[in-house]
């Protein structure tokens, strides 16, 4: 029978080993070569452990060990000893392993990049190799980290009763949103499945069938137009109660977030807020605020008033919005730095029309774009209004459309906070934003679309709205529906849903689907609700991005063993690819 290879990992050994036999096995991270004496860092998963050789006890190892490539696979057996020279930035840096044999399990071509954490290596390049990418030390910390995530996730769920459940692949395509990835069927040739945007439709038909609390952490699939850090393919942690209500929801996972941050950062966060939708787009122009700072936006149309400044003055008349916000400490900021401001806050996705600024200085003086327009008792008026003092900086937005105002106030505090160095990195900003809107305008045709998804159930205050046929008053109903938030992203979505079949068909009727597309597109679910669905509610965590948080990235690409470039493509496997015609065939389909 073959003995394992090895008795300890690269990371294991210490003082406690010393005058022990081990055998080591991992890849050549770097070679010292002192003449006399050559120390190899042999690194594994686990770590780094330095192997020393010198050339008068163990020539043959010696002159082996000299020809060995970085990225060489090997094997040392030898003597545990403790290190003359300390390492205190290893865990492994106070021994050393003296060997009495080297066998070369595995030679290697030179990398085209350092393997290490501050490697030379390029995003692109580190993408088509990615298997050696993977074996830099932050990286496979990060993949300890994803691993310690879902072991968190498994124990609080199954010590509450959840059934971890798995649910199909190929489904059929239903409007969630996104565009869905579309699979072709071999055997009933002109139709298609379609891969799952979430399990939100068959986890709410387990509610039906009874399972009472499931979960899976599960691929989910959008053909989304790839910009930023979007995958095609992502991950969740997908969740659903029956007999439930909100309260219910927000406590269960918000125990779980607890749970898993206790587990994998050993850290206790305190209770959630709950913060209502409304408010964050009142003093935070976002849904998902980064509450690590203050800075709040202030409503000033009041203030700004009964001038000879025709701009606010038209925008008032015509019930726009004046708002800003106030730079703690920023009086001092150089004309260069307000210029750098509004060229911010007017770039084409932001679309300001300009910045209005109001320095109150340390002396006590003012000074101000728009000071010809109000005398310095005005604006020290509106610097008490902002919540200003001496030495801090009013900046000022306006615009027609409120809710284009507070966008901009939004992502200009992001900006200060970040620029200035208002945000406490090690400081975690966690809460609940509550009380979404049911529907909203959708950007392109103007019609009304869902929010979240179609399936949430309206609060039951609202609810007379729904059957309304008054736009204005569709929009004022909220649904019982949730985001949790972290660091300014959004990590958990989730609802109450509809459960009752004559408030599900209502909301289709809104959305616009006639009684043929309803059937075409949730029969099954509108037909299985006719046999008693139960009250129910969930939540799906974005996995990738939870530990790309956790792990202090900033990009869920390091967290995603095999992921996809910003423009969707897998360069290591080179796909997607061509397929041969005749497999084209064998599907009924062709291409133009």
């Amino acid at each position: 029978m073959q003995t394992s290879l090895r008795t300890h990992n690269c990371g294991e050994l210490r003082l406690s080993h010393v005058g022990q036999e081990a055998s080591l096995c991992g890849w050549i991270q770097r070679s010292r070569d002192q003449g006399y004496i050559l120390f190899v860092d042999l690194r594994d998963r686990y770590g780094i452990t330095q192997v020393s050789i010198k050339s008068d006890e163990h020539k043959e190892i010696y002159d082996k060990a000299r020809k060995l490539g970085r990225e060489f696979v090997v094997k040392f057996t030898g003597m545990v000893v403790e290190r003359e020279s300390k390492n205190p930035k290893l865990p492994t840096g106070e021994v050393e392993l003296v060997p009495t044999s080297m066998e070369l399990l595995n030679e290697a071509k030179l990398p085209p990049f350092l393997i290490q954490d501050d490697t030379d290596g390029l995003e692109d390049l580190r993408m088509e190799y990615r298997y050696l990418d993977l074996r830099r030390p932050k990286m496979t910390q990060n993949f300890e980290t994803r691993a310690k995530v879902m072991r968190a996730t498994r124990e609080y769920l199954d010590s509450k009763g959840f059934l971890e459940i798995e649910t199909p692949f190929l489904i059929k395509s239903t409007p969630e949103g996104a565009r869905d990835f579309l699979v072709p069927s071999r055997l009933h040739h002109g139709t298609f499945y379609a891969l799952p945007q979430s399990p939100q439709i068959m986890k709410q038909l387990l509610m039906v069938a009874g399972m009472d609390r499931y979960y899976q952490i599960v691929k989910c699939f959008r053909d989304e137009d790839f910009r930023g850090d979007r995958q095609p393919e992502f991950t969740q942690i997908d969740c659903e109660m029956s007999f439930v209500g909100q309260d219910d929801v927000l406590d269960t996972f918000e125990g779980m977030t607890k749970h898993i941050f206790k587990s994998v950062a050993n850290v206790d966060l305190p209770d959630f807020i709950r913060m209502p939708y409304k408010d964050a787009i009142k003093y935070y122009g976002t849904d998902k605020p980064d509450l690590r700072f203050d800075c709040k936006i202030v409503d000033l149309n009041d203030h700004l008033g009964g001038t000879d400044f025709s701009v606010f003055n038209k925008l008032i008349e015509n019930d726009g919005l004046i708002a800003g916000i106030v730079a703690k400490g920023c009086a001092s900021f150089s004309r260069k730095k307000l210029d750098a401001l509004t060229k911010f806050v007017k770039e084409p996705h932001m679309g300001a029309s300009g910045l209005v600024y109001v320095k109150y200085n340390e002396d006590g003086s003012i000074k101000s774009s728009v000071d010809k327009f109000y005398s310095a008792e005005q604006l020290q008026k509106l610097g008490e209004q902002a919540g200003a003092e001496k030495g801090d900086l009013l900046l000022i937005v306006a615009d027609q459309l409120h809710g284009k105002t507070r966008k901009i106030l939004g992502q200009l505090r992001l900006h200060l906070g970040r620029q200035e160095g208002w945000i406490d990195e090690d400081k975690w900003s966690v809460f609940w934003v509550v009380n979404f809107p049911l529907f909203e305008e959708n950007e392109e045709t103007g019609a009304l679309t869902f929010a979240h998804h179609p399936f949430c159930m309206p609060d039951e205050e609202n609810l007379k709205f729904l059957y309304s046929d008054k736009e204005e008053d569709l929009k004022k109903v909220a649904a019982q529906s949730y985001d949790m938030v972290i660091n300014g992203n959004e990590i958990v979505s989730g609802s109450v849903r509809v459960h009752q079949p004559d408030i599900q068909e209502r909301i289709f009727e809104i959305l616009g689907l006639s009684k043929e597309e309803q059937d075409a597109k949730f029969g099954f679910m509108l037909k299985a609700f006719e046999y008693g669905a139960p009250p129910h509610g969930g939540c799906a965590f974005g996995l990738d991005r939870f530990v790309m948080l956790l792990t202090g990235e900033s990009s869920i690409r390091d967290v995603i063993a095999f992921p996809k470039t910003a423009g969707g493509r897998d360069i290591m496997m080179d796909a997607p690819a061509e397929v041969p015609v005749e497999n084209l065939g064998e599907l009924g389909i062709g291409l133009k």
